[in-house]
Protein backbone atom coordinates (compact mmCIF):
# COMPACT_ATOMS: atom_id res chain seq x y z
CA UNK A 1 0.00 0.00 0.00
CA UNK A 2 1.22 3.50 -0.84
CA UNK A 3 0.79 6.05 1.95
CA UNK A 4 0.69 9.83 1.69
CA UNK A 5 2.79 11.71 4.22
CA UNK A 6 2.81 15.34 5.20
CA UNK A 7 6.08 16.44 6.83
CA UNK A 8 6.31 19.85 8.49
CA UNK A 9 9.90 20.95 7.96
CA UNK A 10 11.91 20.45 4.77
CA UNK A 11 15.37 20.38 6.35
CA UNK A 12 15.67 17.52 8.86
CA UNK A 13 12.29 16.30 7.62
CA UNK A 14 13.80 15.55 4.23
CA UNK A 15 15.79 12.68 5.81
CA UNK A 16 12.64 10.87 6.91
CA UNK A 17 11.01 11.96 3.66
CA UNK A 18 13.80 10.41 1.58
CA UNK A 19 13.51 7.11 3.42
CA UNK A 20 9.77 7.10 2.70
CA UNK A 21 10.34 7.98 -0.96
CA UNK A 22 12.86 5.15 -1.28
CA UNK A 23 10.17 2.79 0.03
CA UNK A 24 7.73 4.01 -2.63
CA UNK A 25 5.53 6.32 -0.55
CA UNK A 26 4.50 9.88 -1.40
CA UNK A 27 5.71 12.86 0.61
CA UNK A 28 4.67 16.50 0.88
CA UNK A 29 7.13 18.80 2.64
CA UNK A 30 5.81 21.95 4.31
CA UNK A 31 8.18 24.89 4.12
CA UNK A 32 8.63 28.52 3.07
CA UNK A 33 7.50 29.54 -0.41
CA UNK A 34 11.04 29.98 -1.73
CA UNK A 35 12.13 26.54 -0.50
CA UNK A 36 8.91 24.96 -1.81
CA UNK A 37 9.59 26.41 -5.27
CA UNK A 38 13.13 24.99 -5.20
CA UNK A 39 11.97 21.51 -4.14
CA UNK A 40 9.16 21.46 -6.69
CA UNK A 41 11.68 22.37 -9.39
CA UNK A 42 14.73 20.29 -8.40
CA UNK A 43 13.55 17.83 -5.75
CA UNK A 44 15.56 17.03 -2.62
CA UNK A 45 19.04 15.61 -2.08
CA UNK A 46 20.18 13.72 1.00
CA UNK A 47 23.82 12.75 1.38
CA UNK A 48 24.42 9.64 3.42
CA UNK A 49 27.32 7.22 3.91
CA UNK A 50 26.63 3.53 3.44
CA UNK A 51 28.26 0.99 5.71
CA UNK A 52 31.84 0.28 4.67
CA UNK A 53 32.06 3.23 2.28
CA UNK A 54 34.31 6.26 2.73
CA UNK A 55 32.32 8.76 0.68
CA UNK A 56 28.73 9.96 1.07
CA UNK A 57 26.18 8.96 -1.56
CA UNK A 58 23.81 11.60 -2.94
CA UNK A 59 20.25 10.28 -2.88
CA UNK A 60 18.04 12.49 -5.05
CA UNK A 61 14.27 12.40 -4.87
CA UNK A 62 13.97 12.54 -8.67
CA UNK A 63 15.54 9.06 -8.81
CA UNK A 64 13.22 7.46 -6.24
CA UNK A 65 9.96 5.52 -6.69
CA UNK A 66 7.92 7.77 -4.40
CA UNK A 67 6.90 11.29 -5.36
CA UNK A 68 7.75 14.47 -3.46
CA UNK A 69 6.25 17.93 -3.57
CA UNK A 70 6.37 20.96 -1.31
CA UNK A 71 3.69 23.36 -0.09
CA UNK A 72 3.47 26.37 2.15
CA UNK A 73 1.41 25.94 5.34
CA UNK A 74 -1.51 27.89 3.85
CA UNK A 75 -1.80 25.48 0.90
CA UNK A 76 -2.16 22.25 2.91
CA UNK A 77 -5.34 20.25 3.38
CA UNK A 78 -4.43 17.82 6.21
CA UNK A 79 -7.30 15.46 5.36
CA UNK A 80 -5.42 14.46 2.19
CA UNK A 81 -2.76 12.58 4.21
CA UNK A 82 -2.41 9.33 6.15
CA UNK A 83 0.25 10.54 8.57
CA UNK A 84 1.82 13.86 9.58
CA UNK A 85 5.51 14.12 10.48
CA UNK A 86 6.48 16.96 12.82
CA UNK A 87 10.06 17.85 11.90
CA UNK A 88 10.32 21.59 12.59
CA UNK A 89 12.04 23.07 15.62
CA UNK A 90 9.45 23.45 18.39
CA UNK A 91 9.38 27.29 18.41
CA UNK A 92 8.48 27.33 14.70
CA UNK A 93 5.03 25.90 15.40
CA UNK A 94 4.03 29.22 16.97
CA UNK A 95 4.30 31.10 13.66
CA UNK A 96 0.80 32.16 12.64
CA UNK A 97 0.62 30.20 9.37
CA UNK A 98 2.01 27.04 10.98
CA UNK A 99 -0.19 27.38 14.07
CA UNK A 100 -3.22 27.63 11.77
CA UNK A 101 -2.12 24.48 9.95
CA UNK A 102 -1.66 22.71 13.28
CA UNK A 103 -5.25 23.55 14.24
CA UNK A 104 -6.45 22.06 10.94
CA UNK A 105 -4.37 18.92 11.52
CA UNK A 106 -5.87 18.48 14.99
CA UNK A 107 -9.39 18.97 13.64
CA UNK A 108 -8.78 16.45 10.83
CA UNK A 109 -7.57 13.92 13.44
CA UNK A 110 -4.64 12.80 11.30
CA UNK A 111 -2.09 10.80 13.37
CA UNK A 112 1.14 12.70 14.02
CA UNK A 113 4.67 11.32 14.36
CA UNK A 114 7.02 13.84 15.94
CA UNK A 115 10.74 13.73 15.15
CA UNK A 116 11.45 16.80 17.26
CA UNK A 117 13.89 16.66 20.13
CA UNK A 118 11.17 18.41 22.15
CA UNK A 119 8.27 16.00 22.75
CA UNK A 120 4.88 17.55 21.93
CA UNK A 121 2.65 18.31 24.90
CA UNK A 122 -0.03 15.80 23.80
CA UNK A 123 2.60 13.05 23.84
CA UNK A 124 3.67 14.00 27.35
CA UNK A 125 0.02 13.71 28.40
CA UNK A 126 0.22 10.00 27.56
CA UNK A 127 2.72 9.48 30.41
CA UNK A 128 0.83 8.53 33.58
CA UNK A 129 1.29 10.79 36.60
CA UNK A 130 3.01 13.65 34.77
CA UNK A 131 1.51 17.09 35.43
CA UNK A 132 1.88 18.70 32.01
CA UNK A 133 0.29 21.96 33.17
CA UNK A 134 3.57 22.68 34.99
CA UNK A 135 5.59 22.12 31.82
CA UNK A 136 3.87 24.58 29.50
CA UNK A 137 6.40 27.39 29.95
CA UNK A 138 9.02 25.10 28.36
CA UNK A 139 7.15 25.55 25.07
CA UNK A 140 7.26 28.62 22.86
CA UNK A 141 3.48 28.46 22.34
CA UNK A 142 1.80 25.67 24.30
CA UNK A 143 -1.63 26.60 22.94
CA UNK A 144 -0.61 25.18 19.54
CA UNK A 145 -1.12 21.71 21.01
CA UNK A 146 -4.50 22.24 22.68
CA UNK A 147 -6.66 20.58 20.02
CA UNK A 148 -4.67 17.36 19.67
CA UNK A 149 -5.88 14.01 20.94
CA UNK A 150 -2.89 12.51 22.82
CA UNK A 151 -3.69 9.06 21.41
CA UNK A 152 -3.06 10.46 17.91
CA UNK A 153 0.39 11.84 18.73
CA UNK A 154 3.54 9.81 19.13
CA UNK A 155 7.26 10.51 19.37
CA UNK A 156 10.19 9.27 17.34
CA UNK A 157 13.65 9.72 18.80
CA UNK A 158 15.59 11.77 16.23
CA UNK A 159 18.89 10.00 16.79
CA UNK A 160 20.31 10.49 13.26
CA UNK A 161 22.51 13.59 13.11
CA UNK A 162 22.13 15.71 9.98
CA UNK A 163 22.59 19.31 8.90
CA UNK A 164 21.99 21.56 5.95
CA UNK A 165 25.41 22.58 4.54
CA UNK A 166 25.49 26.39 4.61
CA UNK A 167 27.16 26.58 1.20
CA UNK A 168 24.47 24.42 -0.47
CA UNK A 169 20.92 25.10 -1.62
CA UNK A 170 18.07 24.65 0.86
CA UNK A 171 17.07 21.28 -0.64
CA UNK A 172 20.32 19.54 0.41
CA UNK A 173 20.82 17.65 3.68
CA UNK A 174 24.07 16.02 4.86
CA UNK A 175 23.78 13.07 7.29
CA UNK A 176 26.70 12.95 9.70
CA UNK A 177 25.56 10.11 11.97
CA UNK A 178 23.18 7.66 10.23
CA UNK A 179 21.53 6.01 13.23
CA UNK A 180 17.90 4.84 13.45
CA UNK A 181 14.64 6.63 14.15
CA UNK A 182 13.01 4.92 17.16
CA UNK A 183 9.25 5.48 17.40
CA UNK A 184 6.85 4.75 20.22
CA UNK A 185 3.55 3.21 19.21
CA UNK A 186 0.29 5.13 18.91
CA UNK A 187 -2.60 4.34 21.22
CA UNK A 188 -4.54 2.96 18.26
CA UNK A 189 -3.99 -0.30 16.33
CA UNK A 190 -5.04 1.19 12.97
CA UNK A 191 -2.41 3.90 13.19
CA UNK A 192 0.20 1.49 14.48
CA UNK A 193 -0.28 -0.53 11.29
CA UNK A 194 0.94 2.50 9.34
CA UNK A 195 4.07 2.61 11.49
CA UNK A 196 4.80 -1.11 11.22
CA UNK A 197 4.17 -1.05 7.46
CA UNK A 198 6.69 1.78 7.17
CA UNK A 199 9.16 -0.06 9.38
CA UNK A 200 9.03 -3.06 7.06
CA UNK A 201 9.09 -1.03 3.85
CA UNK A 202 12.06 1.10 4.89
CA UNK A 203 13.93 -1.93 6.17
CA UNK A 204 13.67 -3.58 2.76
CA UNK A 205 15.20 -0.68 0.81
CA UNK A 206 18.58 -1.24 -0.82
CA UNK A 207 20.85 0.95 -2.93
CA UNK A 208 22.97 -0.86 -5.52
CA UNK A 209 22.37 -4.07 -3.59
CA UNK A 210 23.49 -2.54 -0.29
CA UNK A 211 21.58 -1.86 2.88
CA UNK A 212 20.76 1.83 3.45
CA UNK A 213 21.28 3.23 6.99
CA UNK A 214 18.64 5.09 9.01
CA UNK A 215 15.82 2.66 9.66
CA UNK A 216 12.50 3.23 11.41
CA UNK A 217 12.06 1.05 14.49
CA UNK A 218 8.71 0.85 16.29
CA UNK A 219 8.42 0.04 20.01
CA UNK A 220 5.45 -0.57 22.29
CA UNK A 221 7.06 1.43 25.09
CA UNK A 222 6.28 5.14 25.40
CA UNK A 223 9.71 5.64 26.90
CA UNK A 224 12.10 4.43 24.19
CA UNK A 225 12.27 7.90 22.54
CA UNK A 226 13.05 9.48 25.93
CA UNK A 227 16.48 7.85 25.79
CA UNK A 228 17.45 10.87 23.66
CA UNK A 229 17.04 13.14 26.71
CA UNK A 230 20.19 11.80 28.35
CA UNK A 231 22.15 12.49 25.17
CA UNK A 232 20.78 16.00 24.81
CA UNK A 233 21.47 17.00 28.41
CA UNK A 234 24.93 15.43 28.44
CA UNK A 235 26.05 16.70 25.05
CA UNK A 236 23.88 19.07 23.02
CA UNK A 237 22.92 21.64 25.64
CA UNK A 238 26.33 21.58 27.28
CA UNK A 239 27.85 22.81 24.01
CA UNK A 240 26.83 26.23 25.34
CA UNK A 241 29.19 27.53 28.01
CA UNK A 242 29.87 30.90 29.63
CA UNK A 243 32.96 31.11 27.42
CA UNK A 244 31.37 30.26 24.08
CA UNK A 245 30.54 27.16 22.07
CA UNK A 246 32.23 23.78 22.02
CA UNK A 247 31.62 20.65 19.93
CA UNK A 248 29.42 17.88 21.27
CA UNK A 249 32.51 15.66 21.44
CA UNK A 250 34.22 18.11 23.82
CA UNK A 251 31.09 18.58 25.93
CA UNK A 252 30.93 14.81 26.50
CA UNK A 253 34.61 13.90 26.67
CA UNK A 254 36.01 17.02 28.33
CA UNK A 255 35.02 15.50 31.68
CA UNK A 256 33.83 11.92 31.10
CA UNK A 257 33.02 11.27 34.76
CA UNK A 258 30.75 14.31 35.00
CA UNK A 259 29.13 13.39 31.69
CA UNK A 260 28.47 9.87 32.94
CA UNK A 261 26.82 11.27 36.08
CA UNK A 262 24.57 13.62 34.10
CA UNK A 263 23.61 10.81 31.74
CA UNK A 264 22.72 8.50 34.64
CA UNK A 265 20.69 11.24 36.34
CA UNK A 266 18.53 11.82 33.25
CA UNK A 267 18.15 8.05 32.80
CA UNK A 268 16.84 7.94 36.37
CA UNK A 269 14.19 10.54 35.54
CA UNK A 270 12.99 8.43 32.60
CA UNK A 271 12.91 5.31 34.77
CA UNK A 272 10.88 7.06 37.47
CA UNK A 273 8.38 8.02 34.77
CA UNK A 274 8.10 4.35 33.83
CA UNK A 275 10.97 3.51 31.47
CA UNK A 276 12.60 0.10 31.63
CA UNK A 277 16.42 0.25 31.65
CA UNK A 278 16.23 -1.76 28.42
CA UNK A 279 14.50 1.23 26.80
CA UNK A 280 17.62 3.31 27.26
CA UNK A 281 20.98 3.62 25.50
CA UNK A 282 24.07 2.82 27.63
CA UNK A 283 26.36 5.78 28.25
CA UNK A 284 29.34 3.95 26.74
CA UNK A 285 27.52 3.56 23.43
CA UNK A 286 26.58 7.24 23.37
CA UNK A 287 30.10 8.29 24.33
CA UNK A 288 31.47 6.31 21.40
CA UNK A 289 29.00 7.97 19.01
CA UNK A 290 29.87 11.40 20.45
CA UNK A 291 33.46 10.94 19.29
CA UNK A 292 32.13 11.60 15.77
CA UNK A 293 30.11 14.71 16.68
CA UNK A 294 32.68 17.36 15.90
CA UNK A 295 30.36 20.38 15.67
CA UNK A 296 28.38 22.23 18.34
CA UNK A 297 24.76 21.15 18.48
CA UNK A 298 22.15 22.84 16.28
CA UNK A 299 20.64 24.46 19.38
CA UNK A 300 24.02 25.91 20.36
CA UNK A 301 24.67 27.18 16.84
CA UNK A 302 21.24 28.81 16.75
CA UNK A 303 21.86 30.64 20.02
CA UNK A 304 25.28 31.72 18.82
CA UNK A 305 23.62 33.12 15.68
CA UNK A 306 21.25 35.23 17.77
CA UNK A 307 18.16 33.05 18.22
CA UNK A 308 15.84 34.18 21.00
CA UNK A 309 13.93 30.86 21.15
CA UNK A 310 15.12 27.27 20.83
CA UNK A 311 13.78 23.88 21.88
CA UNK A 312 14.08 23.76 25.67
CA UNK A 313 14.51 20.07 26.44
CA UNK A 314 16.99 21.17 29.11
CA UNK A 315 14.27 23.08 30.96
CA UNK A 316 11.72 20.31 30.37
CA UNK A 317 13.97 17.68 31.95
CA UNK A 318 14.74 20.03 34.85
CA UNK A 319 11.04 20.62 35.57
CA UNK A 320 10.11 16.94 35.25
CA UNK A 321 12.96 16.11 37.60
CA UNK A 322 11.62 18.64 40.07
CA UNK A 323 8.17 17.03 39.91
CA UNK A 324 9.80 13.72 40.79
CA UNK A 325 11.87 15.20 43.62
CA UNK A 326 15.11 14.92 41.65
CA UNK A 327 17.45 17.93 41.48
CA UNK A 328 20.82 18.14 39.74
CA UNK A 329 23.14 21.12 40.05
CA UNK A 330 24.73 20.61 36.60
CA UNK A 331 21.31 20.54 34.92
CA UNK A 332 20.36 23.70 36.82
CA UNK A 333 23.57 25.36 35.66
CA UNK A 334 22.94 24.33 32.06
CA UNK A 335 19.43 25.80 32.13
CA UNK A 336 20.77 29.02 33.66
CA UNK A 337 23.43 29.36 30.95
CA UNK A 338 20.87 28.84 28.18
CA UNK A 339 18.46 31.30 29.82
CA UNK A 340 21.23 33.90 30.06
CA UNK A 341 22.28 33.51 26.42
CA UNK A 342 18.71 33.69 25.13
CA UNK A 343 18.01 36.76 27.26
CA UNK A 344 21.16 38.39 25.85
CA UNK A 345 19.98 37.72 22.33
CA UNK A 346 16.53 39.12 23.12
CA UNK A 347 18.05 42.34 24.44
CA UNK A 348 20.21 42.65 21.32
CA UNK A 349 17.15 42.13 19.11
CA UNK A 350 15.18 44.80 20.98
CA UNK A 351 18.09 47.24 20.80
CA UNK A 352 18.35 46.75 17.04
Amino acid sequence: MTYKFLILGASYGSLLGTKLLMAGHDVTLVCRAETAKLINTEGTEVRIKLRGEDEHRSIKSVDLPGTVNALTPEEVNPADYDLVGLAMQEPQYGASSVASLMRRIAEARVPCLSIMNMPPLPYLKRIPGLDTSKLEDCFANPRVWDGFDPELVTLCSPDPQAFRPPEEKANVLHVGLPTNFKAAAFGNAEHNKILTDLEADISGVQLDGQDVPVKLRVFDSLFVPLAKWSMLLTGNYRCMTKNGLRPIKDAVHGDPEKSSQIYAYVDTIAQKLGADPADQVPFAKYATAAERLLKPSSAARAVDAGATRIERVDMLVQKIGNQLGLVNSVINETVEIVNTLLARNARSTEAA
